[in-house]
């Protein structure tokens, strides 16, 4: 909450001073006067109050510390809607107002961007994989994984805006799976914590199918959304020539992987230990199933139809990059 109020703060601040200078709020309009400014010291104020507050938000490099801390303690129904949402936000009003309006001292952003994300990554990476509690560590894997959407903003080619768009769509997806299925675990197995279950393979083949799809999906095994995700990023920053961040994207993705089969290995193929009553094990109703199964099947379909759905995160990326004809077609239709 007092972190809530803080990013409201900025948010406020920052607003005010775009407002005080330019006399609007109307995105387009306030495009169509920032990129013929020539005050860029103000610009630049109302730009890093916005960074603070959508940072906060999106959970980045070194403001992250608010997710991890809160996460595991709500319903776990609700922190997989929040998981899957919340942070997202941050980092899609990020890239709006990051590619429509502030667009002065670009090269400064940019490159503050990739640093914020490499090390965004590497911190929740690094952070997830020392963990045993489920929650933990799917926590900090959400900060790892929006590192991936900054980069595609810092990289700043259609290609990266467009992989940083199919990024965000395949986490929401991925990530609430498998807080979801995480939850079916506590039901089953009364704890959170790795130590203290096992044996899921046996007594539940189809939750460790539902497992293995969010899972793998993060840890970008094909042909599961996450592998066309990372590979358009990495594509992308090595076209560009930024093959730092694509070192730091590579050794962030063997880290989900080696969470992922840690988890797969303690709780699913891991013996179940011996304090657990045996034939104790509720088996999961169907109901309960369903929103993973769906969201399962959702990376397959979304990975098995990469083509398709990168055509649209490009077309959305070209537009983002060249907003002329959105600041034409808005500032047209309010005009008597």
């Amino acid at each position: 909450m007092a972190l809530n109020l803080i990013g409201s703060l900025f948010f406020l601040a920052g607003l005010g001073l775009l407002y005080g200078k330019t006399g609007t709020l109307n995105m387009a309009h306030l495009a169509h006067i920032l990129r013929a400014s020539e005050q860029p010291v103000l610009i630049n104020t109302s730009a890093t109050l916005f960074f603070m507050a959508f940072g906060i938000k999106a959970a980045l490099f070194p403001l992250f510390f608010w997710l991890p801390a809160s996460y595991h303690t709500p319903n776990i129904t609700v922190t997989s809607v929040f998981a899957g949402l919340l942070t997202k936000v941050g980092v899609y009003v990020i890239i709006r107002f990051f590619t429509l309006f502030f667009v002065q001292d670009q090269e400064f952003w940019l490159n503050l961007f990739l640093i914020i994300a490499g090390l965004t990554m590497v911190v929740g990476g690094m952070a997830a994989s020392t963990h045993y509690d489920t929650r933990r560590i799917l926590s900090f894997h959400i900060i790892s994984q929006i590192g991936y959407m900054v980069m595609g903003l810092g990289i700043y080619t259609p290609l990266a805006i467009a992989g940083a768009i199919f990024f965000t769509i395949h986490n929401m997806i991925a990530k609430t799976n498998i807080f979801l299925v995480a939850g079916i675990i506590n039901r089953a197995k009364g704890s959170f914590y790795l130590k203290s279950i096992g044996g899921l393979y046996k007594q539940s083949p189809i939750l460790a199918v539902l497992f293995i799809l969010p899972a793998f999906a993060l840890a970008g095994v094909p042909p599961l959304s996450g592998f066309f995700a990372k590979f358009i990023l990495i594509k992308a920053g090595i076209e560009d020539g930024h093959f730092g961040i694509v070192a730091v994207a590579i050794a962030t993705a063997m880290l989900t992987l080696y969470s992922m089969i840690k988890i797969w290995n303690e709780a699913f193929l891991k013996k179940e230990i011996e304090t657990t009553k045996p034939g104790n094990f509720p088996k999961p109703r169907f109901a309960e199933l369903m929103p993973s199964l769906l969201l399962g099947a959702a990376s397959l379909f979304m990975g098995l139809f990469a083509a398709t759905i990168f055509a649209y995160t490009m077309q959305a990326a070209e537009q983002l990059l060249e907003p002329a004809h959105y600041i034409e077609t808005v500032l047209n239709g309010i005009k008597p």
